[in-house]
C-alpha cells in the first residue's frame, strides 16, 4: 500500500493492518487513543490513531468523523498547518505525517499570524453542522446557536461540565457556588464578538512543532466560538513556548478587545470543568483557582472602566 492507493481506497486500511501488511510503530498519541507510525510501500509515514483495544467502553459514536470533519474544517481556511485527513473510519483516523521539530520564536510569530487569520475565516454560528463534537472523551454540544456569545458559552460550555463535576463527586459545594457566579455574571466580562474558527481544545498538547518550522494544530474541538477561547487554551499547564511572540504576532494582525488579558480566566475554566468531569477531584483547585481569577479580573475590569 503506498498513498496513492490509500487516498484511492481509505476502507482498506484497517485489513492491510490486521495481516501485517504495514510496518506499525507506536508512538504518543494523547491521553485518549492509541496512535502509531505507519510506514507505506513508498516510504511515506501516516499518523493512525484508534480506540484502546482495552478500553472499558466502545468508541463513542461518531468519534473519529467529528474529528475529522473539524481538521477539514480548519484546513479549509487556508492559513495554520493542519493536517490532511487520509482515512476517516468509525474505528480509525489517518493523516499526514508531520515530522516533528523543535519551537523557534520566529515559528511562533508565523503561527500567531496564522492563528489570528484561521479565526478571521469566520463560523456561521457559535457551535458546528456537526452537532454533536466532542472535547477529550467527553461530547460536547455543537448546535448552532446565533449567540450572543456569553449566553452561549455559559450555557454549553460551563454549565453541562459543571453538572457532570457535581454529579461525579469532584467539585463540592464551594466550588459550585464559585461556578455558579461566574456563569450568573457573565454578561459584565463583556468581549462579546461574532463566531469564530477556533480549534476548542487549543491547550499546549494539541500545537505540534514541527521540523518545516511551522505550527501544526491537532487533535481539535474545532467550532464556531470566541477567538480569546484558543488564545487562553494556548497559556494553560505551563503554556506553549514562546508565548509572547504569538501573542504579539497575533495581536498586530488582528487586535484583540480591550479587556481581553482580565477574561483569560473565564475562557480557561471550560477546560478546566472538562478536567474534573473526566479525572474527578484532582482538578478541583485549579477550578477553583480559575473560577476566582476570573472574577477578580471582572472586579479589575469594573474599576479601570
Amino acid at each position: 500500500m503506498d498513498l496513492a492507493y490509500l487516498r484511492a481506497h481509505p476502507e482498506h486500511l484497517p485489513t492491510f493492518l490486521t495481516h501485517q501488511r504495514i510496518r506499525e510503530t507506536p508512538v504518543s498519541g494523547g491521553d485518549i487513543c492509541a496512535a502509531s507510525r505507519l510506514t507505506l510501500d513508498d516510504g511515506h509515514s501516516v499518523f493512525a490513531k484508534t480506540w484502546p483495544e482495552r478500553s472499558e467502553r466502545p468508541v463513542p459514536e461518531g468519534f473519529f468523523a467529528t474529528e475529522a470533519a473539524g481538521l477539514r474544517w480548519l484546513r479549509e481556511a487556508g492559513t495554520v498547518a493542519v493536517p490532511e485527513v487520509l482515512v476517516a473510519l468509525p474505528e480509525l483516523l489517518a493523516l499526514e505525517w508531520v515530522d516533528p521539530g523543535e519551537p523557534t520564536p520566529e515559528a511562533a510569530e508565523r503561527f500567531g499570524r496564522e492563528l489570528a487569520g484561521l479565526h478571521r475565516a469566520g463560523a456561521p454560528a457559535f457551535g458546528a453542522e456537526w452537532t454533536t463534537g466532542f472535547v477529550g472523551a467527553l461530547p460536547q454540544d455543537n448546535t448552532p446557536d446565533e449567540g450572543p456569545w456569553s449566553r452561549w458559552f455559559a450555557q454549553r460550555r460551563l454549565l453541562p461540565y459543571l453538572r457532570r463535576s457535581v454529579d461525579n463527586g469532584a467539585l463540592t459545594d464551594a466550588e459550585t457556588r464559585s461556578v455558579e457566579e461566574v456563569v450568573g455574571r457573565i454578561a459584565e466580562f463583556g468581549g462579546d464578538e461574532p463566531p469564530a474558527r477556533i480549534h476548542g481544545d487549543l491547550w499546549p498538547g494539541n500545537v505540534l512543532w514541527g521540523a518545516d518550522d511551522r505550527v501544526w494544530l491537532v487533535d481539535p474541538a474545532a467550532h464556531g466560538g470566541h477567538r480569546e477561547t484558543d488564545l487562553a487554551q494556548l497559556a494553560l499547564f505551563g503554556g506553549a513556548p514562546h508565548l509572547d511572540r504569538v501573542l504579539a504576532a497575533y495581536a498586530e494582525t488582528w487586535p484583540l478587545a480591550d479587556g481581553w488579558r482580565e477574561r483569560v480566566p473565564l475562557h480557561q475554566l471550560h477546560l478546566m470543568l472538562v478536567h474534573t468531569a473526566l479525572f474527578g477531584g484532582a482538578y478541583r483547585d485549579a477550578v477553583t483557582r480559575t473560577s476566582r481569577s476570573a472574577l477578580a479580573g471582572l472586579g479589575r475590569a469594573t474599576v479601570d472602566g
